[in-house]
């Protein structure tokens, strides 16, 4: 019997866009460098590899933020411990759309996301920088 899917990726999307502060690529660049703002790149490392990084940027794998956030977590980072403003990005903008409303629901705050992700942001000419492989 085939799965029955009673809320798709559209309708998670437009609750967290309600829920969620999104910003406009100048936005987000306007935050760039302020020691008070910490950028996370949500994307896989090979999507890093592939398309450059924002400088200074914190990588989390998508799979990883609940158990980063969380300090009871054993794999809690200390990034996420930080009185600062927190700016999710990945490709296109879903994933981070997701993961600022999840960050917020944990009690992570502020949180926000970059409309477009890192291909609005590369496309605007903001910074950019290459990844080196891992061997």
């Amino acid at each position: 019997m085939p799965q029955t899917i009673t809320r798709g990726y559209k309708a998670l999307l437009a609750e967290a866009e309600a829920e969620i502060r999104t910003m406009t690529v100048p936005e987000a660049v306007a935050l760039f460098g302020h020691p008070e703002t910490m950028f996370v790149d949500l994307r896989d490392p090979r999507e890093l590899e592939r398309e450059g990084k924002l400088p200074g940027a914190f990588h989390c794998p998508r799979g990883m933020l609940e158990f980063w956030i969380d300090p009871e977590s054993p794999y809690a980072k200390e990034v996420f411990q930080q009185d600062k403003q927190f700016v999710f990005f990945c490709a296109g903008g879903w994933r981070s759309a997701l993961a600022a409303k999840t960050a917020q629901d944990m009690g992570l705050k502020p949180v926000a996301h970059i409309a477009g992700g890192f291909g609005a942001w590369k496309a605007a000419g903001a910074p950019t920088e290459a990844v080196t492989p891992k061997p």
